[in-house]
């Protein structure tokens, strides 16, 4: 089923609830981005609680307010993708090697098994991997201080 005429509210229990355009109800339903990264604000898969496709939505930007509020405040809770600001410093240009960076989420430290834990996503977009499964975004190389670039160099 396509997007069309629904509606999306949580329950007492705080589970989203997805009405159909035919009435049909399902509690415990799961927002999923197709592109978290490339393209959040396109690609979202309504999911029921059994992993089955309810609902797909082309662009979030086109959905009512309310609606897209109850999506973004549960994709938050969801994803977990810290923004790296600012390398601070580096254990060894050899890896493993633990960095200690600057996110938007405040400063972390994150450990590197190997280079392939750095995945280029674009020319200027990086998605680095930390060895407790954790993806740290690193939206615009170029933007970063030149303390920063000339440590992520050492890497790439």
């Amino acid at each position: 089923m396509s997007s069309g005429n629904f509606q999306l509210h949580r329950d007492p229990y705080g589970r989203l609830v997805l009405t159909t355009a035919s009435g049909a109800q399902h509690s415990g339903v799961v927002p999923v981005r197709a592109f978290p990264i490339s393209a959040p604000d396109q690609g979202l898969s309504l999911l029921s609680a059994d992993g089955h496709e309810l609902l797909w939505v082309d662009h979030l930007s086109e959905l009512p307010e309310p609606v897209r509020t109850l999506l973004d405040d549960e994709l938050a809770a969801r994803e977990f993708v810290p923004e790296i600001e600012r390398i601070i410093d580096v254990s060894s240009f050899v890896c493993p090697c633990t960095w200690r960076v600057l996110t938007d989420r405040g400063p972390a430290e994150l450990r590197l098994k190997g280079e392939e834990d750095i995945r280029r996503l674009s020319d200027s977009r990086l998605l680095i991997a930390d060895s407790h499964g954790i993806h740290f975004l690193l939206r615009d190389v170029a933007g970063l201080d030149r303390r920063s670039r000339k440590l992520l160099d050492r890497f790439l």
